[in-house]
């Protein structure tokens, strides 16, 4: 199972310039490193966060609506697989092995990568921010990723480059390989994580598609 932003694509930077540029124009006075942390879940999660219970459902659709077209189009030059992963995805493909992507992303960002990538035929499965009640931290992105499987949770692998993430599958039941193109090593805790990666050409990965 693969997270989307950060673990498919490196595109983190983008989202969080993104939000901290309309954060700061509503007057939130916050700084890029606490942008940084308060990106995870879904959207209208992190503006509650930041402004609890002062904008409308209408408000929050159209405010995200804007910050993921600002990010699309400043990311759409360097939209590409993070080095390793497209080789990766066929080995595992041809291996057999079933993927999924279970993302906070909204459906509209999710199209976004996978139709513009090419990915439709590796993941057969896919959970959205608007598949799931309740967000990372949660394990409900990854058990339903599961369900859609039909593969036990004990039998499942999560690639992720956040700490949220990587407690998420832990509380699934699941076991976790971090990319750190977001964050660092010491970032990370849990007794989960097989392994850190920098790129999907890490000699650690062969024996995991085999």
């Amino acid at each position: 199972m693969f997270d989307l932003n950060g673990t498919v694509i490196n595109d983190m930077s983008f989202h969080i310039q993104s939000w901290y540029e309309i954060l700061n124009n509503l007057g939130a006075t916050i700084s890029l490193e606490e942008t940084k942390l308060q990106c995870y879940g879904k959207n209208e999660e992190l503006l509650e966060r930041i402004f609890p219970g002062r904008f409308s459902e209408e408000q929050m659709n159209e405010m995200i609506i804007e910050k993921e077209t600002r990010y699309q189009e400043n990311f759409r030059p360097h939209l590409k697989l993070i080095e390793g992963l497209g080789d990766f995805l066929e080995q595992a493909y041809t291996s057999n092995i079933k993927m999924a992507i279970g993302s906070a992303a909204i459906p509209f960002n999710i199209d976004y990568i996978v139709d513009g990538l090419g990915l439709h035929k590796y993941f057969s499965a896919v959970v959205s921010a608007y598949d799931v009640t309740e967000s990372k931290p949660h394990p409900e992105t990854f058990l339903k990723c599961a369900e859609q499987l039909g593969v036990a949770p004990a039998d499942c692998l999560v690639f992720e480059d956040s700490p949220k993430g990587v407690e998420a599958a832990a509380r699934a039941g699941m076991k976790a390989v971090v990319i750190t193109t977001m964050h660092t090593k010491e970032e990370f805790y849990g007794d989960n994580i097989i392994c850190f990666i920098e790129n999907y050409h890490d000699a650690q990965l062969q024996q995991l598609v085999k």
